[in-house]
């Protein structure tokens, strides 16, 4: 079984991210085009990094940096987005972590938004209590709108 942890990200966080992020496989999933470094690291020191009503923490499955799983504000909403490296797929960790992070996290509804075909990702979402509530268009993408309701 693999330890999995949550902790807050340090700056030495940011390239490895950005290294995930630019992983063929996991744009093609997500739907989420790449970043250029300097836009990437801008948005993650600023928006992400910068915003303390955020909450962002970092990944660790043995002591190894997994990925990040973040929850922010769009207007009166409060959406959840993660973003783990392919090594660490299929292997339960995200599940894991997203239990940990939903624990932390006391903000109810949640939102997220994954790609429709990302069914991975829906699935995680789905496992953890979010609820299909339509669909919502990024680009010419079509995303499935998930929330987690309060019991």
């Amino acid at each position: 079984m693999t330890d999995v942890l949550l902790r807050d990200v340090v700056e030495e966080d940011l390239e490895v991210f950005l290294e995930q992020e630019h992983d063929p496989e996991a744009v093609r999933r997500s739907r989420f085009p790449a970043r250029p470094r300097e836009r990437f690291l801008t948005h993650w020191r600023t928006r992400v990094l910068g915003d303390p009503a955020n909450r962002v923490r970092a990944i660790e499955a043995d002591g190894r940096l997994a990925g990040n799983l973040v929850a922010w504000w769009e207007e009166d909403r409060r959406f959840i987005g993660y973003w783990m490296g392919r090594e660490f797929w299929g292997r339960g960790i995200g599940t894991r972590a997203l239990g940990l992070f939903l624990a932390e996290e006391p903000v109810r509804p949640l939102y997220a938004d994954p790609h429709g075909g990302n069914t991975a990702s829906v699935r995680l979402l789905e496992r953890h209590g979010f609820r299909r509530e339509g669909t919502v268009r990024h680009g010419d993408d079509e995303h499935v709108m998930l929330v987690l309701r309060s019991e």
